[in-house]
């Protein structure tokens, strides 16, 4: 945390640079994907996604193949190339970025359960953020969370930032930073943690039986053996993805009272913290990403900052973009038609500002930094930098 944020993607940089393996006289993997399959938007099966369609073709290509170097110039050196079946795409841009924001789609969406959505969601806490689904891996989905890592390195070559939205406990983990057992607990599954704080605060055996008395009304609990009025909760808890587990071996027939009730609390909790850190999964993860980009620069990032360069921001500064923005011949800042244009971005919300930047330069985000702050004359066209406004083409009239 004591260096730049700028001064640690300078060398981050010039590590990927010194790390390339695929040279220009080497043709980039080409993959073919069919948009019929994933037509109306809606995808039958996971398989068709473009994310599986990508996963499948590229198995089978070293990764060696897909460390390129970083973006810049005209038309940027990305990890493959993309050909829409029955489509015909001038340059390779257009349809790379398309396709990273359409996996990004998929991946936070029904369709794929890699990623699920986090519990405190539901209380509109850290809405719309995802983590990792916590379960035992099969190898085919294995193959997918390392195709998964893969893709965090290759957009960060290519310098295009992923629309995810996952909780700082996944980058916590990614870079290697313990997880603090409140904050991030409260951040994934704010109802779980309340219900672990009850456990926690109650100072007397009155207490607890009214609080097993409120659980046993929400269904969580069942009677205990001893007396068979008086309702008690057992030593097991709902896992993120649903299923009831055994916080303990024979967990089903122990119940909790107030000799174990913080044994109880502690249990739950090192449950959610567990299915936080997805050991198995984080491990695809790190091993895919591992192979496009060397993890010994993790150890320099801070979560927050990994998460920057991989996904840059969330919104669309205007004010960065306008000072990013290029007018050709013929064209000032002052025209007024330039001004309608800047008065009506600024009416527009966040959600459609990201639609515009997608329909101009297909993705949804702008890089966090501007590589053209450098000055070098091939830096300065890393798309989308700078945004080129230019005059209409030929026609004459207004």
């Amino acid at each position: 945390g004591l260096i730049f944020y700028d001064t640690k993607v300078t060398v981050m940089n010039r590590v990927l640079n010194a790390t390339v393996q695929r040279t220009a006289d080497h043709a980039a993997p080409e993959i073919t994907l069919d948009p019929l399959e994933i037509v109306g938007g809606e995808i039958r099966s996971s398989e068709n996604s473009y994310f599986c369609q990508a996963a499948r073709q590229l198995g089978c290509v070293p990764s060696s193949q897909l460390c390129v170097k970083l973006a810049s110039g005209g038309d940027p050196t990305y990890a493959f190339n993309i050909r829409f079946t029955g489509e015909e795409v001038h340059g390779t841009s257009g349809s790379f970025r398309h396709f990273l924001w359409q996996v990004c789609k998929e991946l936070q969406s029904s369709s794929l359960s890699l990623l699920l959505l986090c519990p405190s969601s539901a209380v509109n806490k850290n809405k719309g953020k995802y983590l990792l689904t916590p379960s035992p891996i099969t190898y085919a989905e294995e193959q997918l969370l390392h195709f998964f890592g893969q893709l965090l390195g290759i957009a960060i070559r290519a310098d295009v930032p992923l629309p995810l939205d996952l909780l700082p406990s996944f980058w916590k983990t990614l870079v290697g930073e313990p997880l603090d057992p409140d904050v991030d607990l409260q951040e994934a599954d704010i109802l779980t943690y309340n219900y672990v704080k009850k456990f926690e605060n109650i100072s007397d055996e009155t207490e607890l039986e009214a609080l097993c008395a409120e659980i046993a009304s929400q269904h969580l609990a069942t009677e205990s053996p001893d007396c068979p009025n008086k309702p008690c909760c057992k030593f097991t808890y709902l896992s993120l993805t649903g299923e009831e587990v055994e916080l303990c071996p024979r967990g089903r027939h122990i119940p909790v009272g107030w000799e174990n009730k913080d044994v109880y609390a502690a249990a739950i909790r090192s449950l959610r913290m567990r299915e936080l850190q997805t050991p198995e999964c984080m491990t695809a993860v790190r091993a895919g990403l591992g192979s496009i980009i060397p993890l010994q620069l993790l150890t320099t990032l801070t979560p927050l900052e990994m998460e920057l360069r991989t996904c840059g921001l969330p919104y669309i500064n205007l004010e960065f973009l306008k000072a990013h923005t290029m007018y050709q011949v013929g064209l000032m800042e002052t025209d007024q038609h330039i001004e309608f244009f800047w008065s009506a971005l600024e009416m527009f919300t966040q959600e459609e500002l990201c639609k515009f930047i997608k329909f101009a330069c297909n993705q949804e985000r702008i890089p966090f930094t501007c590589p053209c702050k450098d000055g070098g004359p091939d830096t300065a066209h890393v798309p989308p930098y700078p945004m080129k406004i230019a005059p209409p083409d030929g026609a004459a009239g207004t």
